[in-house]
């Protein structure tokens, strides 16, 4: 496209939003290149970038697809002259300074600067889910296409899914990757229908190189979304393009999902996060902790308090840095070191909700569902390792999550006496010493319990 062709363009759009507004933003924005159905735009600032993209974008592509059909996109980015003049460092620009706009600019998400794979603290509960965004990027899962990561809030998703995403943008510049969340592309779909833009839609969708899309569950019931969504997925999946999704739920398990989206998503790879053993939570918050140090943090907490915080907080990894922050934040106002006793105190409402007491039953039923026993056998008399270990498991959570006496709890595992019930308690004790899957075993089942 020739610039006299963009300087005719930007006199319409001078027509269209007065003399005034484009003297302020469209006068200095400048065509670079096309390629691939993408028109490259450059402007003289980060803050310009996102002006014109958000509020200009749309009669931009429109002028330019009137003269050239191909184009579907457009991309946006600070002038080099612009970055080199404010001293910007690079490697801070990428995260800020581009950015694609397709047929809508409505509630464009950004990829966060700081969920990278650097940031992302790798343990027993997450490592195959590391690995697997990580061979995204190598393009070493063409074969497990798509990936799929679940798993409940908080447990690393959507920090797999940015991370994925800014490490793709770095590595194939050229390439298109594409990230939202499905209740975005459900805005977008809508938006193409009521504005009789779905071909401009499709185009949008289908163009990408790898297509991320977040939150899945979203969609589920929305007939029209699935719809549209697996003809996205199939056109992309048959050129062969990378597609990476992220759900609450494992694909069967989510109500009210199509059939033929559940068994699209089975033949790929589906990756399950698990919540965080103590090994891991105690990884994070030290990983948290010196970042807070280094970024001008004062507050010293003393031996003991992250180990505190990581035994009593242990759903997911928000509920963590809350209790960091608070401890942290109270520690810097007190202006002296946290000790291990100002932090239960500091989060003694928090750990009273956090382990929200539940019914004896409750228990019973996701401890026997969890290891696959029966309940019967659960409280029977059976002496086989595979129904002694969760029926001590299960007492062990009935002390710890209810407020009923060791002779209460007995009697409600098959009639058992106080000492029973101290023994398997005792036991689970030292299998969780021993034994780390043990106690990863009943950081899920407490999830289930609090779900």
């Amino acid at each position: 496209m020739k610039n006299d062709i963009w300087n005719k363009i930007k006199e319409c759009l001078k027509e269209e939003i007065g003399a005034s507004n484009y003297k302020n933003w469209l006068y200095a924005v400048q065509f670079k290149t096309l390629e691939g159905g993408i028109a490259f735009l450059e402007a003289p600032s980060n803050f310009h970038v996102e002006w014109v993209s958000q509020y200009y974008g749309e009669s931009i592509l429109r002028l330019l697809k009137e003269r050239d059909p191909s184009i579907i996109r457009l991309h946006f980015s600070v002038s080099k002259s612009a970055k080199s003049s404010a001293g910007t460092d690079q490697s801070d620009a990428n995260a800020r300074d581009e950015f694609e706009i397709g047929i809508s600019n409505r509630k464009k998400e950004y990829l966060h600067p700081n969920l990278t794979f650097d940031s992302f603290v790798v343990g027993e509960s997450n490592k195959i889910a590391y690995h697997a965004a990580c061979s995204i990027v190598q393009g070493g899962l063409k074969n497990y296409n798509p990936l799929y990561f679940h798993g409940g809030v908080g447990l690393g998703k959507t920090h797999l899914m940015h991370a994925a995403a800014w490490a793709l943008r770095s590595k194939y510049q050229n390439s298109t990757v594409m990230y939202l969340s499905a209740e975005q592309f459900m805005y977008e779909f809508v938006y193409a229908l009521k504005f009789k833009k779905i071909f401009e839609f499709k185009e949008s969708f289908r163009s990408v190189d790898v297509l991320m899309i977040d939150d899945l569950q979203f969609i589920a019931g929305k007939e029209s979304t699935q719809n549209e969504f697996f003809h996205t997925f199939n056109a992309l999946f048959d050129q062969g393009k990378q597609i990476v999704l992220s759900g609450n739920r494992s694909p069967a398990k989510i109500d009210g999902m199509s059939d033929r989206i559940i068994s699209r998503l089975q033949s790929g790879l589906v990756v399950d996060l698990h919540p965080a053993d103590y090994e891991l939570r105690l990884k994070i918050l030290k990983y948290k902790y010196d970042q807070f140090i280094k970024t001008g943090g004062g507050v010293k907490v003393e031996e003991g308090v992250l180990e505190f915080i990581a035994r009593h907080f242990s759903r997911n990894v928000r509920e963590l840095e809350g209790a960091l922050n608070r401890v942290t934040a109270t520690g810097f106002l007190m202006r002296r070191p946290v000790a291990e006793a100002d932090a239960k105190q500091m989060l003694s409402d928090f750990i009273k909700e956090s382990d929200r007491r539940v019914a004896l039953d409750e228990i019973m039923r996701q401890v026997a569902a969890y290891f696959d026993v029966s309940v019967s056998e659960l409280i029977g008399s059976n002496r086989a390792r595979i129904y002694t270990r969760p029926r001590h498991i299960a007492m062990f959570l009935a002390k710890e999550l209810t407020h009923h006496s060791l002779p209460e709890i007995g009697r409600f595992f098959g009639g058992k006496d106080h000492t029973s019930v101290i023994y398997a308690i005792n036991r689970t004790k030292k299998l969780i010493g021993d034994d780390s899957g043990t106690e990863n075993d009943i950081d899920i089942i407490r999830r289930n319990l609090s779900d």
